[in-house]
Order: C-alpha cells, then sequence, then structure tokens
C-alpha cells in the first residue's frame, strides 16, 4: 500500500517555485506558454534516430505510467509534459524530462 501512496505524491501539482527550480536543473526545457507544461524540442541527425529515442522514451513512459505529448517531424522530436490529473506539472514530469535528457545525450 505505501508504493501506492508514493506514487499518487508523485502526481501532485508543483507550485510555480518549485517548476521554475526544476527548469533551472533541465537543459533546454521551459515552460510552455500555458503555464501548466514544460516543453522542449530535440533535434537529431536523422529520422531514425529519432525514432529511435521515441522508442527508448516510450518504454520507459508505460513503466512510469506516464506519457508524453508528443510529435515528430523528420529529424525534430517536440515534447510537452504535463499531469493532466494535476492540471499542472508533477515530479513525475520532471523525473521524465530527466530521463528524456539523458537518452538524448
Amino acid at each position: 500500500m505505501r508504493i501506492a501512496r508514493d506514487f499518487d505524491m508523485t502526481r501532485e501539482k508543483l507550485s510555480k517555485e518549485a517548476v521554475s527550480a526544476a527548469l533551472a536543473e533541465l537543459e533546454g526545457w521551459a515552460l510552455a506558454d500555458d503555464n501548466a507544461s514544460i516543453r522542449r524540442r530535440f533535434d537529431f541527425k536523422n529520422f531514425s534516430e529519432a525514432f529511435a529515442f521515441m522508442t527508448r522514451v516510450a518504454l520507459a513512459a508505460e513503466k512510469m505510467d506516464h506519457h508524453p505529448d508528443w510529435s515528430n517531424v523528420y529529424k525534430t522530436v517536440d515534447v510537452t509534459l504535463n499531469t493532466h490529473d494535476a492540471g499542472g506539472v508533477t515530479a513525475l514530469d520532471i523525473e521524465l524530462a530527466k530521463r528524456m535528457n539523458r537518452y538524448f545525450h
């Protein structure tokens, strides 16, 4: 039962200050225009690299039960993260953004 509570806690909306602090440590990420999401564009050498990145992220997202809003055009992947149920950015979004950055480098 404790696992479920810990998991639920990560779905609590972060304060503006907490989001700002997290963004200061997340290379390439910014607050989206809606002020309720974070966003980043990833640029790759080609479509194959972009698709491989998306595949790796998809597997991690599935394990986290937390899925990005994203699109792919040729060698770019545009990502927006938020937790719809919380109405904003949560620890899950920050963790997924960190993983995406690690997979990108």
